[in-house]
């Protein structure tokens, strides 16, 4: 089985999850509070990752970096299929970045007014 194989089984079962009941699944109470209560969690998820790396750069366990971005993917995967986009949505942006400068996609962006760091300021 390929990774994009594993995503799109994931995705699959996340969308039978949808009008499921939320006393019975996580994913069906995710969506029964959608979209806040996803998005808190990968709020969460994503500040877990982020301390996971600071820790691994001070010698700490580096498998905790795997498992907190599997949590961040999870939860990403679950906001993606509330809002009808599958992991092949991702997946063909990348590909579509793949040899692009990335200094060059930040300014494609910012030409077209999408850049968030600009709209910050």
């Amino acid at each position: 089985m390929t990774s994009n194989d594993s995503l799109d089984k994931l995705a699959q079962v996340l969308e039978s999850r949808k009008g499921g009941d939320p006393e019975t699944s996580y994913v069906a109470r995710l969506f029964s509070k959608a979209p806040d209560a996803f998005l808190k969690k990968i709020g969460e998820e994503a500040t877990e990752v982020v301390l996971a790396c600071k820790d691994a750069s001070h010698g700490g366990d580096k498998q905790k970096i795997v498992s907190e971005t599997a949590d961040l993917w999870f939860h990403s995967l679950v906001a993606l299929s509330h809002y009808g986009l599958t992991p092949r949505d991702v997946l063909a942006e990348l590909e579509r970045r793949v040899g692009l400068s990335g200094l060059d996609e930040k300014a494609a962006r910012k030409a077209l007014g999408r850049d968030t760091e600009d709209r910050q300021k």
